[in-house]
């Protein structure tokens, strides 16, 4: 299966950054990739770093402990910008675009009951594991927990991949595909879920914009 020229760009940029910069590169490509701007994939990441393992270039711990500690950085970047987002978005943001603080307080709940799991669970899927940290700043999860579930979720991601890439070797390419299909099964349904919370919260700005039945309209 070919790739698209933009992808094969992607793609050789990473490989570059990894031959020439090793851990530093590994590092530096993860606190990228798990901050989500711009959009890098960690399944190119990971499979090249396990061919380079497997070459006796780098190591398999030391390519994890990197690994992770990279992501864990961009994780809370990411973080930190969708806490500071919080009163943007609740005060400042243009009105069609803000959100009532009630209703982001119910996001509060559902993060302090089911956060810890969401965070963890969604550092293994693809996609979404790069944006997960935004929602969870905006909610102002403890911090603690948000970096302990993170390394919970992502040291199995990671280890996966690089032992994928150790075992193909330099046929570790042929995964790029694979997860591009997954990559876009995810999309369309974070797209659609979006689409679903859109409706809602425009429904619900709507009722709240209604005048009472029998008043004067606004």
């Amino acid at each position: 299966m070919s790739s698209i020229p933009i992808i094969q760009e992607v793609v050789s940029g990473i490989t570059w950054v990894l031959r020439l910069g090793g851990y530093p590169g590994l590092f530096g490509l993860m606190t990228v990739e798990s901050f989500g701007i711009p959009p890098i994939p960690s399944e190119v990441i990971l499979p090249f770093t396990g061919f380079l393992i497997a070459m006796g270039i780098l190591t398999f711990g030391g390519a994890l402990l990197t690994a992770e500690v990279g992501a864990l950085l961009g994780a809370f970047l990411a973080y930190a910008v969708g806490r500071w987002g919080r009163n943007w978005i609740t005060t400042r943001a243009p009105s069609r675009l803000r959100i009532d603080p009630r209703h982001l307080a119910r996001v509060d709940d559902w993060f302090a009951r089911h956060g810890q799991l969401m965070v963890a669970v969604a550092r293994m899927l693809p996609v979404v594991n790069a944006y997960i940290s935004y929602p969870a700043g905006t909610a102002e999860m403890n911090p603690v927990k948000f970096g302990a579930f993170t390394v919970i979720g992502g040291i199995p991601f990671i280890a996966g991949l690089l032992y994928a890439g150790v075992l193909l070797r330099k046929h570790w390419n042929i995964l790029v595909p694979y997860f591009n299909y997954a990559d876009y099964a995810i999309v369309v349904a974070i797209a659609l879920f979006l689409l679903w919370l859109f409706l809602r919260w425009h429904r619900e700005y709507r009722l709240a914009r209604a005048p009472p039945a029998g008043g004067p309209a606004l």
